[in-house]
């Protein structure tokens, strides 16, 4: 998109990228701050959406690239961002089929999400993809 984003830039106008991997001459950017999930919640996979939500929210002056809007944005950012850290242990395929079994004995119908989210909360680590992928390898169901 590099390339469609440096023309719109030289058309000119109110642009705003958020995310992205790197800066565009004539685009402001408001980079990704995984600290802001502790505000705006949900995943690091859709923060960019969420941010990009709550950055309209603080259009001071209905200008979506002014510097009224830059401020409010940042003095909000500023405040609420959290720093992520994690210190889980990670855990084999094994490991974790055996936990989905136990989990699923112990709770029935608990969602493959809830169940992540137990293992997470317990201090260990496993990707989303790769826990959907033992799950359904473990469980039989999407």
């Amino acid at each position: 998109m590099e390339a469609e984003l440096g023309a719109l830039a030289r058309v000119g106008g109110e642009v705003l990228l958020v995310g992205g991997v790197a800066e565009i001459p004539g685009i402001q950017r408001v980079a990704s701050n995984a600290g802001l999930r502790s505000s705006l919640g949900g995943t690091l996979t859709s923060l960019n959406v969420r941010m990009a939500a709550s950055w309209l929210e603080h259009c001071e002056d209905n200008r979506l690239t002014s510097a009224a809007t830059s401020g409010s944005w940042q003095q909000w950012a500023s405040g609420v961002a959290e720093p992520e850290r994690y210190n889980r242990k990670p855990m084999s395929d094994e490991d974790v089929i055996e936990f989905i079994k136990r989990e699923r004995a112990s709770h029935s119908g608990i969602s493959r999400t809830r169940l992540l989210r137990a293992l997470r909360d317990d201090g260990k680590a496993c990707e989303q993809s790769r826990f959907a992928n033992l799950y359904i390898r473990t469980v039989g169901e999407r």
